[in-house]
């Protein structure tokens, strides 16, 4: 299913979907620690370095202990990095081990496992203020991030530190970080040293071609006026503000921008004012038109009619959070860094002096490491940045004045972070170039003084033009996007949108070394799958393998246990539901979750729903239910259940006193606590003709969303987020409510979510550009695909720009690469845009497939019925101190959860016991076992 339910909260290493409120975790540097033994399999720590191996670090600080590390020589995952760096874990009842509920090392106490039972009894998903957060630094990282992936799925790399806390996350991750740094931990005790000169790389001068570049960018104009997207008649004002920047740098003045400007004039309200002529603008749009005009030699005070300078400076947050703020200057709705800075750059390019909290805003944005975050952060939250940002943003700071220890700190920044080749990575850790970040990175650099690192870069650049002039997102790209070839433009034409302007810029001295043998650069990537969406087949035939769908059964929880993920396993069946490429696998594990079917350790789907419990999950027995309607069997007898009754019991009548966190409020369901899983409860009811027993459900559901921009949280009760995942999947739900009382819900539903698409048509999710976001969105737009046509069209193509050879997909276009089960399943049926309200596949005259012999490795899978010493900072322990050995601390499971790192921001179906959701786009992880 979606997103959410993928990301029901992290075990094992599978992060918990959202950063909750957290309680401190106090280190103190002069507490004396136990050195203490570790298992057998834990490496010796001076066997972990900087280029080999990877260190592990628990802070047992709210338990009496402190810091101890571990080392792995050879780690596979986070979680086997965890388990033979000398740790023990314990799961939940609920979840299994796939779920770290405890934690602990013979090097304290004994091997005493925390939280002790005394406090967590383990049974269901611990307290979202109270359980093992997951955090990760790769080499040269000097702050912690929290994981955009599960313990289970990410893949440590030589070098990388891990380190799990005790306690909770908010929102933006600001509090429950290590109190530690990762340099503390780290094999040797210091920093990984930079692999680049500070300089910047030697690589060769060389050139862009701009006049084909501006070509390009000239047949990309519909009538010569307008970008529109492919198979639209709507103008696409965002690309076409990138023509005309372009357009300008590459001629000056010239008849053929004057019409592009008098096209973007002429839909200046439709673009900038989309809530009303009389509302708030669009601050990022209102900024791109009013630079336009500054660039142009217009006036942004009289363009299209509309005073944009004005509309900005009238809508500067006066505090925060509230709707449209995340804090104090910031420019209303603005959401992400760049629209911030291109505001404040708008005001500064029309003679006005920019609202000094705006500027203030910027700096707000700006990481330890120098890097700027995308998003528009609350002072104090978790922060990661990405070259692209951080140019754009030192540029603006720059001619703001007055910034200048920020402005060098994010100078020093690009420089550390430019690549060999002269490219810049797309975000921190990756080591291929972006063309986007590339060209703004050099834009940045050559106005402030680093001529070496700009040219470097350009040179780069000139090396990725395709043979048409335009440029493509990525390293080795094959078609060019018009997002990407217009900053390359600025970059090769030597200016920025900070000095831009029609007047043609004074002639420059030619290079006087030419191009010479490039540096060696990973090769292309491979292209996209043909069409203009993913391989369905494919990837069926993916989801369906006997590496995957364990004995054609279920899916398992991860590692090497026989535990089913009966979450995962349902979204697998949605998918297989919504394509029909292969109806007799989908009636194999339909049959086996109505049937009684167990998985290895003799668990039935009923064990994950707790339906007829006191724990019965809102959200997993909709699930389950919704699964049963899909495929026209009785969600009232499926799995031997009433489902439907278990609903209607669920649906809460108040708010439960702490500590019960069972009713988020009255007319939540019982352990639902996302908007995932009260969705899923309500598409459940009312298909089974429930809608009078759902309206509290109903009405709870309609009143999380946020009334000024038509989203939903991830969470529920509220945490002021907005989430295209949970807004996607809320649509749906209501959309399914008999008469239109909420039909004006679900159309700013879908407006909201058309508005978050990104240049090169995904959505932001929790692991950053991601595929399950993009799911999500073509889903819920497909319930208006008259109206949102262009844009399902381009999210269908992000899909299948990744899907891998396997069939499979990524979790994001950004991090770890490599085929995701989660991700797949989301990204198979939302590529389809059936709406879970209405998906039906009829398994009439299909045959169960024979269960395989079984074998060493393969559970036999029954369905009842069925034929067929410290060099580390101060205060460190290392798990194979003095004292070595094997005692105290229990056996090590052997098995993991699966996670996903959607991290928000999305939300998590569920739900085991608590389900939470990361709120924003690259906060959001998930584990497995849940919804």
């Amino acid at each position: 299913m979606g997103t959410a339910q993928q990301h029901d909260r992290r075990a094992a290493g599978r992060r918990l979907l959202s950063l909750f409120s957290a309680a401190a975790v106090t280190f103190a540097a002069g507490l004396t620690f136990v050195t203490g033994a570790a298992p057998a399999a834990a490496d010796p720590i001076e066997q972990c370095t900087p280029t080999h191996g990877a260190v592990v670090a628990v802070d047992f600080g709210p338990f009496g202990g402190g810091v101890v590390r571990g080392c792995d020589t050879t780690p596979t995952t986070g979680y086997e990095l965890l388990r033979d760096g000398g740790f023990t874990t314990e799961g939940t009842q609920h979840d299994g081990e796939g779920f770290i509920c405890r934690i602990g090392t013979a090097s304290f106490n004994s091997g005493t496992r925390y939280p002790t039972p005394a406090t967590e009894d383990c049974v269901l998903t611990p307290q979202a203020t109270a359980y093992w957060s997951y955090w990760i630094a790769s080499p040269g990282q000097s702050s912690w991030s929290y994981s955009p992936l599960g313990a289970m799925d990410r893949k440590p790399k030589a070098g990388d530190v891990d380190a799990w806390v005790f306690g909770g996350t908010d929102v933006g991750g600001s509090t429950g970080r290590p109190t530690f740094t990762p340099d503390d931990v780290r094999a040797g005790g210091g920093a990984t040293p930079s692999p680049t000169p500070t300089d910047g790389p030697s690589v060769p001068v060389g050139k862009i071609d701009v006049p084909a570049a501006a070509r390009w960018v000239s047949e990309q104009l519909h009538d010569g006026s307008h970008v529109v997207d492919e198979g639209s008649e709507t103008p696409n004002h965002f690309l076409t503000t990138e023509a005309a920047y372009a357009l300008a740098a590459a001629g000056g003045k010239s008849p053929a921008l004057d019409k592009v400007v008098a096209a973007l004039a002429s839909g200046t309200t439709e673009y900038a004012y989309p809530a009303g002529p009389e509302e708030a603008p669009d601050a990022p749009a209102a900024a791109r038109l009013a630079l336009v005009a500054a660039v142009t030699e217009g006036d942004p005070r009289a363009f299209g009619g509309r005073d944009l300078l004005g509309d900005l400076e009238k809508n500067v947050c006066a505090s925060g959070p509230a709707p449209g703020c995340t804090a104090k200057g910031d420019f209303r709705g603005a959401a992400y860094g760049d629209g911030q800075a291109l505001a404040v750059l708008a005001l500064l390019r029309g003679g006005v002096v920019p609202p000094a909290d705006a500027v203030t805003r910027l700096t707000q944005l700006v990481c330890e490491d120098g890097s700027v975050t995308s998003i528009l952060i609350g002072p104090g939250e978790h922060c990661d940045g990405d070259p692209m940002t951080t140019g754009l943003v030192a540029l603006v700071l720059d001619e703001a004045g007055g910034q200048d220890a920020a402005v060098a700190k994010m100078v020093a920044y690009l420089k550390k972070a430019q690549l060999r080749s002269g490219a810049f990575p797309p975000y921190n850790g990756a080591t291929t170039g972006s063309v986007v970040a590339t060209a703004y990175a050099a834009q940045a650099l050559r106005a402030l003084g680093e001529a070496r690192a700009a040219d470097a870069a350009v040179w780069w650049l000139s090396r990725e033009q395709l043979a048409d002039g335009g440029f493509g997102f990525d390293e080795g790209a094959e078609s060019a996007a018009l997002y990407a070839t217009a900053p390359a433009v600025l970059a090769g034409t030597g200016t920025s949108l900070v000095t831009l302007t029609t007047k043609a810029p004074e002639p420059t001295d030619p290079p006087t070394t030419p191009p010479t043998t490039p540096p060696t650069t990973a090769p292309p990537t491979t292209p996209p799958p043909a069409g203009d969406g993913p391989d369905l087949k494919k990837a069926v035939a993916y989801l369906t393998s006997p590496a995957n769908l364990q004995q054609g059964r279920y899916y398992a929880a991860g590692g090497s246990t026989t535990r089913a993920d009966f979450g995962l396993t349902i979204d697998g069946a949605f998918a297989l539901a919504a394509t029909g490429h292969d109806n007799d696998a989908l009636r194999t594990v339909v049959d086996f979750l109505d049937k009684g079917g167990k998985d290895g350790e003799a668990r039935t789907v009923h064990d994950w729903t707790n339906v007829g419990s006191a724990h019965a999950m809102g959200g997993s027995m909709g699930k389950a239910a919704v699964l049963a309607q899909v495929v026209e069997r009785d969600p009232r007898d499926f799995g031997g259940k009433d489902l439907i009754a278990g609903l209607a019991d669920a649906v809460c009548t108040a708010k439960s006193p702490q500590p019960d966190r069972s009713c988020a409020d009255k007319g939540a369901y019982a352990y639902a606590m996302s908007v995932f899983g009260q969705s899923l409860g309500v598409i459940a009811q009312i298909r089974a003709g429930e809608t009078k027993a759902a309206e509290a459900p109903i009405g709870y559901l309609a009143g999380l969303q946020h009334t000024a921009t038509g989203a939903w949280p991830s969470l529920v009760p509220p945490t002021g987020d907005a989430d295209v995942d949970s807004t996607a999947m809320a649509a749906m739900a209501l959309d399914l409510v008999p008469g239109d009382t909420h039909a004006g819900a679900v159309d700013r539903a879908l407006a909201w979510i058309a508005s978050q698409q990104l240049p090169d048509g995904g959505f932001p999710g929790a692991a950053g550009n991601s595929v399950n976001s993009a799911a999500l969105a073509v889903q819920g737009l497909s319930l208006d695909a008259g109206k949102y046509g262009a844009q399902i069209a381009k999210a269908r193509k992000f899909l299948a720009s990744q899907q891998n050879a396997d069939g499979g997909f990524n979790v994001a276009k950004e991090g770890q690469r490599g085929s995701d089960l989660r991700a797949s399943t989301q990204a198979v049926g939302g590529s389809t845009g059936i709406s879970f309200g209405v998906l039906t596949r009829s398994l009439e005259g299909t045959t169960p497939n024979p269960v395989p012999s079984p074998s060493a490795s393969a559970p036999v899978i029954v369905t009842p019925g069925d034929s067929a010493g410290s060099a580390g900072g101060p205060g460190i322990v290392d798990t194979d101190g003095p004292g070595g050995g094997s005692g105290g601390g229990g056996g090590l499971a052997a098995t993991g959860g699966q996670a996903l790192g959607l991290a928000a921001a999305a939300a998590v179906l569920v739900l085991a016991g608590w389900g939470a959701v990361v709120a924003a786009r690259n906060r959001r992880s998930a584990v497995g076992g849940g919804l």
